[in-house]
């Protein structure tokens, strides 16, 4: 069958990481939440030409037990490519 075929060839490359989500149950759904927030940030200030601002925005956004992450201020703090 075609279909069964096709399916594994999708799962094939992908086992590993299907492996670890059935045995942990973790996924990076926060980290993609977060960045989907910060993306909407940058598109919504329409070019923040000062990062300070920058981060600052995304500092008020993120949620109060980001905040006090030294982790989460570390991975922001990192410089964001100035828009064109």
């Amino acid at each position: 069958m075609p279909q069964t075929t096709r399916l594994k060839k999708t799962i094939d490359p992908w086992w590993p990481e299907i492996e670890t989500f059935i045995t942990t149950r973790v996924t990076n759904a926060r980290t993609e939440a977060a960045n989907t927030t910060i993306k909407h940030i940058k598109r919504t200030g329409r070019g923040f030409r000062n990062h300070d601002n920058y981060r600052c925005r995304i500092m008020i956004t993120a949620p109060p037990e980001a905040r006090r992450d030294p982790t989460y201020r570390r991975a922001i703090t990192r410089k964001v490519e100035e828009p064109l």
